[in-house]
């Protein structure tokens, strides 16, 4: 499943903490709940709607799980942020030097995994994924709106 878009609008601008939240997590499945739960603090702080929240929370989990089981990361970067009326973009950035993107991957009926592409193909507004100018790995990112 190709992302809806190529290329990506400006990542996210990691130097202003009023619109933004960054969060460095080991590549290990226990810092998947780490970012929900602090992306979900954040999203809380904005006071965004609450479905909104939801579903960000959701890609950002998504995002995360891919980044820490199909990559040879370390650590992971993961971002939220506002960029317009309420439009929120989520990126989670890794230090897969390799070159490969994502890889599709098609869930059978009885699979418990390899949805989560899916999923953010379904919630996101569009998504993609970019070289990362702050790891130099995949930025894979997403955006929402209220």
């Amino acid at each position: 499943m190709p992302p809806t878009t190529t290329s990506s609008p400006d990542l996210l601008d990691v130097a202003d903490p009023d619109l933004t939240h960054w969060i460095t997590l080991r590549s290990h499945h226990s810092s998947v709940r780490i970012a929900r739960r602090s992306m979900r603090d954040r999203l809380s702080g904005w006071r965004l709607p609450s479905g909104l929240r939801a579903d960000a929370v959701l890609l950002v989990s998504e995002l995360a799980t891919n980044a820490v089981l199909h990559t040879c990361s370390v650590r992971i970067l993961c971002g939220i942020g506002l960029v317009g009326s309420g439009r929120l973009r989520i990126e989670v950035h890794d230090h897969d030097y390799s070159g490969r993107g994502l890889s599709r991957r098609d869930a059978g009926p009885d699979d418990e995994g390899g949805r989560g592409l899916l999923l953010v193909e379904q919630f996101a507004d569009s998504w993609g994924v970019d070289r990362s100018r702050l790891t130099s790995g995949n930025a894979v990112w997403a955006t929402l709106s209220p």
